[in-house]
């Protein structure tokens, strides 16, 4: 699946956020979108998940303009990973997974041998299948997250946007939640905040700044130091990880060493 942004603006109670936005991510390569606050990345996301028409430019899946489509037909061709997904009440595992499949089924079919080996399939993938009659609300945010891809991959689509979906995860989850994302072979668009996961998991990242695009490229060649100083405001070192040898990125705080912010002691760790 190509997934390819032209031209897309986006408006909020008449507020520009989005202005002229354009990205292609080609088949099964991953796109990551960074930025500071603000700068518009969860709201570019919503014009493709269908949540926020643009206010111009288009959005294609395959050559297909996305919001033309009916919303049956564009949930076959993307899937979506929320930031940090509410556990409902009463729900199992396998039940939540089982609901990636209505864009599969007309409005009150029944599941069917297809269908509930789709789930079964789906947990496995993810390493859940061991929890696929516990209710959500007993399994930890990492848990929950793996279930909640595994919904999007039930749903068989050959797009997974992805919102901030390390949010609130301990580093050991985020890990294994971006190596499984990365393992499947689908056409990613993922907002990230951490500079770090997008240079070591992307092939791509789009840098966005008061909603417009200030670098877009391989992460080495875009998230130089001195790019990053200037989007982000922090001191950075770029160079190979000593543990994987992917792309590494540290960060630290731009002010001089030895100074102490406003109303500390003096000593402030740098």
């Amino acid at each position: 699946m190509r997934l390819d942004l032209a031209g897309v603006s986006a408006r909020i109670d008449d507020r520009p956020i989005v202005d002229g936005v354009a990205l292609t991510a080609g088949p099964g390569e991953f796109v990551a979108l960074v930025g500071p606050n603000g700068s518009g990345k969860s709201t570019l996301l919503r014009t493709v998940y269908r949540s926020l028409r643009p206010s111009a430019g288009v959005v294609r899946l395959d050559g297909q303009d996305l919001w033309r489509m009916r919303p049956r037909q564009a949930a076959r061709h993307r899937a979506i990973l929320p930031q940090h997904g509410q556990a409902p009440e009463g729900f199992s595992a396998a039940e939540i997974v089982a609901t990636g499949r209505h864009s599969r089924k007309r409005p009150l079919d029944r599941d069917t041998a297809t269908d509930r080996a789709a789930v079964v399939t789906a947990l496995e993938r993810v390493g859940m299948e061991w929890a696929a009659d516990r209710l959500m609300t007993t399994l930890s945010g990492g848990e929950r997250q793996r279930v909640l891809l595994a919904r999007a991959l039930a749903q068989e689509a050959p797009l997974l946007i992805l919102d901030e979906p390390t949010n609130h995860l301990d580093v050991g989850s985020q890990l294994l939640l971006l190596d499984l994302i990365r393992s499947f072979g689908l056409t990613l668009l993922a907002a990230l905040h951490d500079l770090d996961q997008a240079a070591a998991y992307a092939d791509q990242v789009v840098v966005l700044r008061e909603g417009r695009v200030a670098g877009h490229g391989p992460p080495l060649e875009v998230l130089t130091p001195a790019f990053i100083e200037e989007v982000f405001g922090v001191r950075a070192h770029v160079g190979p990880h000593p543990i994987t040898g992917r792309p590494h990125i540290a960060v630290a705080s731009s002010r001089p060493p030895g100074a102490n912010p406003a109303g500390t002691a003096p000593g402030y760790p740098r």
